[in-house]
């Protein structure tokens, strides 16, 4: 889903602020009023899936709300290299101005989205559903989360005060799983739920004796996953299994494979190359 405008304006405000500092001096230099007014398009130059364009298009809206921004594509689905995105009409100082702000956001959110959907083809055969994580770009998260939706994948949490996830720093401390999450349970609102990261079977089963509501399975080596899954489906079906930790394009089906219910990974935006577009007049 889209962020709000509420939320979107002031971070594009603030990336604009940090491009153009005191002023567009090239643009403003060259053009004069009589040739300020020109067309544009968008040219795209490799494969991928496209993210970001309704975002693009308020970039240049708040720089001149008369730019006029047609898409010819729909967002999230493939296109070949040679595809024009977008035509453009506007004022030079708003087009060139919101370039490359505008650019730079679609091109490092298409690469997410077309990272993301080659991890949900690759799991498209198993019931499994690929879910992101909170290793983003700080500032970038809400956009960097949309484009992985775009791409195919379903957002984990937001951030830390969405659920509860018991990780092996959060055991150490408390002192096993069972404390922490009887310290947790008296202190967090009713709806949230919690899920425990786990790496051995002793704490998985410790995790359901303890009404876990999701289990993750970290790091762990395939033999062991099936396991873990086995002991969870039987002593009860209602927690969600996720498995996590060096999941790659090339392992990720095996581990669909172990009839977990959700794979969580950061490559889908860390290892994200960005798509390469332009725009051109």
């Amino acid at each position: 889903m889209l962020p709000s405008k509420l939320i979107l304006e002031p971070l594009l405000r603030g990336w604009l602020l940090e491009d153009i500092g005191r002023g567009d001096r090239t643009t403003n230099a060259i053009f004069t009023d009589e040739n300020k007014y020109q067309k544009a398009h968008w040219l795209l130059k490799e494969n991928g899936v496209i993210a970001g364009l309704p975002i693009a298009k308020q970039v240049f809206q708040l720089l001149d709300e008369k730019v006029i921004f047609s898409e010819k594509v729909k967002e999230g689905e493939y296109y070949s290299s040679g595809t024009i995105l977008v035509e453009m009409d506007g004022e030079m100082d708003g087009l060139l101005t919101g370039e490359r702000v505008a650019l730079n956001l679609v091109m490092h959110l298409s690469g997410v989205a077309t990272m993301t959907r080659k991890y949900v083809e690759a799991i498209a055969d198993f019931p499994t559903q690929l879910v992101d994580t909170r290793k983003t770009t700080p500032g970038l998260r809400i956009l960097e989360k949309y484009a992985t939706q775009v791409g195919g994948a379903l957002n984990h949490r937001m951030g830390l005060d969405d659920a509860v996830m018991i990780k092996d720093n959060h055991i150490e401390a408390a002192g096993s799983i069972a404390r922490a999450i009887a310290l947790i349970r008296g202190n967090i609102p009713y709806p949230l739920t919690i899920e425990v990261e786990t790496n051995t079977l002793e704490q998985v089963q410790e995790a359901i004796d303890h009404q876990a509501d999701i289990i993750m399975l970290d790091n762990m080596a395939i033999p062991k996953m099936i396991e873990a899954v086995n002991i969870i489906r039987q002593a009860n079906e209602r927690i969600k299994i996720e498995a996590s930790g060096n999941i790659t394009l090339d392992n990720i089906a095996q581990v669909a494979e172990t009839r977990i219910d959700f794979i969580s990974t950061s490559a889908t935006i860390t290892k994200a190359p960005w798509l390469d577009l332009s725009m051109k007049f």
